[in-house]
């Protein structure tokens, strides 16, 4: 089950992001709760971040932004985690289908996302979705405890 997250979800969305497998592949570094609570604030500003529950307990989550004018039914995905003790146990995938429902509710024909080239797991999650690589961004990403720049895929696939 999916719901837009709440000021109460902060504690658990926090575990989850810096989680030392989850962090490496979202878009911050690790950083206190205090910090972390600005950036929570501003996900929940958007009235697009979505908490995926299991029996309860916050399991994972995810951002939805919709681009404007012409390129309205075009929606990026992201911000995209689970919990590390409900990986494997496809909970993504039900997470993401919920996803791909809501967004077809909003009219969304087309949905984006950036993965890390060095995310090999979540390159092959996204492509057994149908998800393809539609591009490379050189030296994208960069971690503050790596020394070298990362590239990033961009990612779509088309609703019907």
């Amino acid at each position: 089950m999916q719901r837009l997250a709440n000021r109460d979800d902060l504690d658990a969305v926090y575990a989850i992001y810096m989680d030392e497998t989850v962090v490496r592949f979202l878009g911050y570094d690790p950083m206190p709760l205090e910090q972390f609570s600005l950036i929570f604030d501003e996900l929940l500003r958007s009235k697009a971040f979505f908490v995926h529950l299991s029996q309860e307990e916050i399991a994972g989550f995810y951002r939805i932004s919709r681009y404007p004018g012409r390129a309205a039914h075009v929606a990026q995905l992201g911000t995209l985690a689970v919990a590390p003790h409900f990986q494997g146990k496809g909970l993504a995938q039900a997470m993401l289908a919920d996803a791909m429902q809501t967004l077809e509710a909003m009219g969304i024909r087309r949905v984006e996302l950036i993965v890390e080239a060095d995310n090999s797991r979540g390159l092959a999650f996204y492509q057994r979705l149908g998800f393809e690589i539609e591009g490379r961004l050189r030296q994208f990403y960069k971690r503050s405890d790596e020394q070298e720049y990362i590239d990033d895929f961009i990612m779509a696939k088309l609703l019907e």
